[in-house]
C-alpha cells in the first residue's frame, strides 16, 4: 500500500510547471545572444594575445556554432514533445488523417 502512495506522489505534476517550460522557451533567444556574445571576447582574448586579427573570427565563429547547436537542441526538445502529443488518443485521427480544413458556409 505505502509502495503505491510514493508511486502516486512521483507522478505528480508541479504547480507552476507551465511557466517553468515558457520561461525555458523564452531563455532560447537570450542563449543565442549569449554564446554569441562569449564567442566575441574570445575572439578578442585571442586578439589580444596574439596580436592576429584572424582569430577574432575564431572566437566568432564558435560563438554562432554554440548558438546554432542551442537552436538545434530547442528543436529536438520541441519536436520530442509534439509526438508525444502527436500520440494522444484526442489527436489520433489528425495523425491518420491529416488536418482538413474545410469552410464553413458563414466563411464565403
Amino acid at each position: 500500500m505505502e509502495e503505491n502512495k510514493e508511486n502516486i506522489e512521483q507522478k505528480e505534476i508541479p504547480k507552476h510547471r507551465d511557466k517553468i517550460e515558457a520561461l525555458d522557451n523564452m531563455s532560447l533567444g537570450i542563449s543565442i545572444a549569449v554564446a554569441i556574445a562569449l564567442g566575441v571576447g574570445l575572439g578578442l582574448l585571442l586578439k589580444s594575445w596574439t596580436g592576429y586579427t584572424w582569430t577574432l573570427w575564431i572566437g566568432v565563429f564558435y560563438g554562432i556554432s554554440a548558438a546554432i547547436l542551442n537552436v538545434y537542441k530547442a528543436y529536438k526538445k520541441a519536436k520530442k514533445d509534439l509526438d508525444k502529443l502527436a500520440d494522444d488518443p484526442k489527436y489520433a485521427h489528425l495523425k491518420k488523417y491529416g488536418y482538413n480544413d474545410q469552410k464553413d458556409d458563414d466563411d464565403k
